[in-house]
């Protein structure tokens, strides 16, 4: 047993602190399958725990990051033997269980998904917890019965993580995306990624009304709040919205009238306990349905001494679709 690398995030008398130090192996918790971590990512739960902006922590000590990828170091599970290449995201890492800003992570082997084919450790980081969720929302959409003849789909927060692998998907697949984003700034960007229409999201911050204007069949909501009102309130007859955040809020001031009168379904996401075959189904959906290219051109690279200086600026939606985090 040894040390190794890793973002600690300790309780202290006004809040929380987070820093990078020395974590003992003898530390980690009980799970039969660690993980040597080659990369993570940064996503805005990332940034709620490393700046204690949220009680996103519920233990202490914890190692901060929510998904990784890598290689099986040891296993006593058997799915997985010495060598494998993983990916894990969820079940509460960097929140109960110890997490992913780390050379090491010992978790349970009935968490990890096998990397597609293909696929690097890098790249699975470059679509991370935020682009899994975002598949996951197309799935939910899917299975709705939606396709691209239902007609234009809106997705807001567009030029963040969720928003720009939602994005490029949607595209891919077909789909007229009108992207929402608070940066107008980055109309280029998401055009580059597929969307046919980038409006302001001052559109769908008002008050919202019981029903407005239909102007989509679907979307995939990351912001909540009156946003996700506006949302449903302007999305046509049998339509569907897939929510998968809640950047500006956890209220939903909207009324019944979508739902019994246009028969608007709201579809809820939820990334961190998904079961294990919804989960492989999006990654392999992934490795098919997300241009590599585009992968490319939204994701940044930071290392694990530069995560705790970069959690407030994702908070302050200032980072641009998907940010890598090298751990070694």
């Amino acid at each position: 047993m040894g040390t190794f690398k890793a973002i600690r995030i300790d309780k202290a008398d006004k809040g929380t602190t987070a820093a990078l130090t020395q974590f003992d192996e003898a530390e980690l918790m009980e799970g039969d399958v660690t993980v040597a971590v080659e990369w993570s990512t940064l996503n805005y739960k990332d940034g709620l725990a490393v700046t204690g902006k949220a009680p996103v922590v519920r233990r202490f000590p914890m190692i901060a990051g929510i998904d990784f990828a890598g290689t099986v170091a040891q296993s006593s599970h058997p799915d997985w033997k010495v060598g494998d290449k993983v990916v894990c995201n969820g079940w509460g890492m960097g929140e109960t269980h110890l997490g992913a800003y780390a050379e090491k992570a010992r978790v349970k082997g009935d968490w990890l998904v096998r990397l597609p084919d293909g696929m690097s450790t890098r790249e699975a980081m470059a679509i991370g917890t935020a682009g899994y969720t975002a598949m996951l929302s197309v799935l939910a959409l899917e299975q709705h019965g939606l396709t691209p003849a239902s007609g234009p789909v809106v997705v807001t927060g567009a030029a963040g993580g969720v928003g720009s692998v939602a994005t490029a998907v949607l595209s891919k697949l077909g789909y007229q995306v009108i992207a929402s984003t608070g940066r107008m700034s980055e109309a280029d960007y998401l055009k580059g990624l597929g969307a046919a229409e980038v409006i302001d999201r001052a559109e769908l911050t008002g008050a919202a009304k019981p029903l407005a204007k239909e102007r989509w069949a679907g979307g995939v909501d990351s912001v909540g709040s009156t946003t996700l009102a506006n949302l449903l309130s302007m999305t046509k007859y049998g339509g569907a919205i897939a929510a998968c955040g809640l950047a500006a809020g956890m209220d939903l001031p909207s009324s019944v009238a979508p739902f019994i009168l246009r028969g608007v379904c709201l579809l809820g996401i939820d990334s961190v306990m998904c079961p294990l075959p919804r989960r492989q189904l999006a990654w392999s959906r992934l490795a098919s349905d997300l241009d590599r290219r585009k992968l490319a051109d939204i994701t940044q690279e930071i290392t694990l001494d530069q995560v705790v200086g970069t959690g407030p600026k994702i908070l302050a939606g200032q980072v641009r679709g998907r940010i890598v985090v090298k751990i070694v």
